[in-house]
């Protein structure tokens, strides 16, 4: 199956959030409306002038999907140019094997890919900074970072990230 009809068999946000009840989806849906990015941030997503489309592998059972699905939410709502297509990564494996980290696929995932779904690039897990923090020997920075991460304080590194890819 290729991304394009993985990307047609997905669904919305507001169905990704039917998926389940609970804290995990207000913690979710309370990150994306506290986003507070710079202008220069903003200006970027508002800026992206291509049609572009995420395939988001991502269930909101897990902490690195709460703390990172807000980002291409909000890229999405300030540019309507940004599709989003939220798939499981359970029964998808085989389609994901590309993205896989040490033989599993990780979620998040956001496949990023232009208008005829040509691969851009993928977000995967976990913004670069705390990939860094987590392989660092300094275990009181890690623990903080992590900290911070799981309050949802990276969105604007993820956002970045995302936007870095959207732009090459």
């Amino acid at each position: 199956m290729r991304f394009e009809e993985l990307f047609k068999l997905g669904g919305s946000y507001n169905e990704f959030l039917l998926e389940k009840e609970g804290e995990y989806k207000e913690k979710l849906e309370s990150l994306v409306n506290e986003i507070n990015i710079t202008l220069e941030l903003k200006k970027r997503i508002e800026n992206i002038s291509e049609n572009i489309n995420i395939l988001a592998v991502a269930e909101l059972w897990c902490p690195d999907c709460i703390v990172n699905v807000p980002s291409i939410v909000y890229i999405s709502d300030l540019n309507s140019k940004v599709s989003i297509s939220f798939v499981k990564r359970e029964g998808n494996e085989e389609y994901l094997n590309n993205f896989s980290v040490e033989g599993k696929v990780k979620i998040p995932t956001f496949i990023i890919m232009d208008r005829d779904f040509k691969l851009k690039g993928a977000f995967i897990e976990r913004p670069n900074s705390i990939k860094d923090l987590e392989n660092g020997d300094d275990q009181v920075k890690r623990i903080v970072g992590m900290k911070n991460y799981r309050q949802g304080k990276c969105l604007e590194e993820v956002i970045e990230e995302i936007l870095d890819i959207i732009e090459s």
